[in-house]
């Protein structure tokens, strides 16, 4: 019977997440980014199967390099939802280029140092991804407002695997050293094919929740609502006065008066930064409004909005729930409904359903 090591049914599993998230099971085209971790994990798999399952040695060179990349990609992919142009070349170019030249250029010259730079690069770039979570959901400008609890959850699970494979690795090296890898394989096989299911599922949910990065620009955007002046300063809603609280309050009205009169919490790719742009606010400006008056944040104050519209859908017509969902502003059926029992405490059907069955008693009454 032919031998199949378990790093080959991790692969497997792997290589068919992408190929859903290709298909778009969940509208909209894949993050690049995300996508291209996902298959960085399953090759990975793959080599680390050869080396471990078949004792294929000539694949390490491999291993080592594809490791040098996949740290670097992790982070670039959730610095992505970060910033509104991170994915700028100049910004993403040292990463992911710079640490596979540094660990290629050691095969060739100083092979020795190679498991300790692996190790430093995967603690780093662990760390940054812990130091960008520090933010909370709402640091994620960039993910869809009905999906970023799911992508911060995604960016703090891969924080915490890519430092446990360093520190597995540390742990495997000592273990080559004073046994000669007696227990390697094993460890192995329990951590680090977790860890790559572990971080392919977080990197599926956060792209998931990422919006279409070539959608075409916004054309309710007014030119005066670019949240950059020619002169580089920062603008602000008119009249707004030097006091936090009163100036808080003057971006909770101006930001209730677009929702109402734009209702842009039905756009189903609405993210953070675009409506930061919508009312001329640094992200972090509106977010810590929001956080400070309602004490949510701005996904919950957006999803509250379009529960509300569910309500309204649910009570008032005989729209499926499906399109109830949709013309709210949600994606994804679970998010809709954890959402909608979040703010309820009940699903969308027993809601209608409760509400259908009351309505004829408060007429009769």
């Amino acid at each position: 019977m032919l031998f199949v090591p378990l790093p080959f049914v991790v692969a497997l599993i792997l290589l068919l997440l992408a190929l859903r998230l290709v298909r778009g099971a969940e509208g909209g085209r894949p993050h690049a980014l995300f996508l291209a971790l996902i298959l960085a994990y399953g090759v990975q798999s793959v080599l680390v199967g050869l080396r471990w399952g078949y004792d294929i040695r000539a694949v390490q060179p491999f291993q080592a390099l594809l490791a040098s990349f996949i740290a670097p990609l992790a982070y670039a992919a959730f610095r992505s939802l970060a910033e509104d142009d991170a994915q700028r070349p100049a910004r993403l170019w040292p990463h992911l280029l710079l640490p596979p030249l540094a660990v290629a250029a050691l095969f060739l010259f100083q092979p020795a140092p190679i498991g300790p730079v692996i190790v430093t690069l995967f603690l780093a770039y662990g760390g940054a991804l812990g130091w960008l979570a520090r933010r909370g959901p709402d640091g994620l400008i960039g993910a869809r407002l009905d999906g970023t609890l799911r992508s911060y959850r995604a960016l703090v699970l891969t924080a915490a695997a890519l430092v446990g494979s360093a520190l597995t690795d540390m742990l495997i090296s000592l273990d080559l050293d004073w046994s000669g890898g007696r227990y390697t394989p094993a460890m192995i096989a329990s951590f680090n094919m977790l860890a790559l299911l572990v971080l392919g599922a977080a990197a599926a949910a956060a792209d998931s929740a990422a919006p279409d990065r070539e959608a075409p620009p916004d054309p309710l955007a007014a030119p005066e609502d670019a949240a950059d002046r020619p002169d580089g300063k920062r603008t602000a809603p008119e009249g707004t006065p030097s006091d936090e609280s009163a100036q808080d309050a003057a971006i909770l009205a101006a930001l209730g008066t677009l929702m109402a009169e734009r209702r842009l919490y039905t756009e189903i790719d609405l993210d953070l930064g675009r409506l930061a742009r919508r009312l001329a606010l640094p992200a972090r400006r509106l977010s810590q409004a929001i956080n400070r008056t309602h004490g949510i944040s701005v996904s919950h104050y957006v999803n509250d909005l379009r529960v509300a519209e569910a309500q309204r859908l649910l009570a008032g017509t005989d729209l499926p729930v499906t399109r109830v969902m949709m013309e709210a502003g949600f994606l994804t059926k679970s998010n809709f409904n954890r959402e909608f029992r979040r703010v309820t405490g009940t699903s969308p059907t027993a809601w209608r359903r409760e509400r259908a069955t009351a309505e004829p008693a408060f007429r009769k009454g």
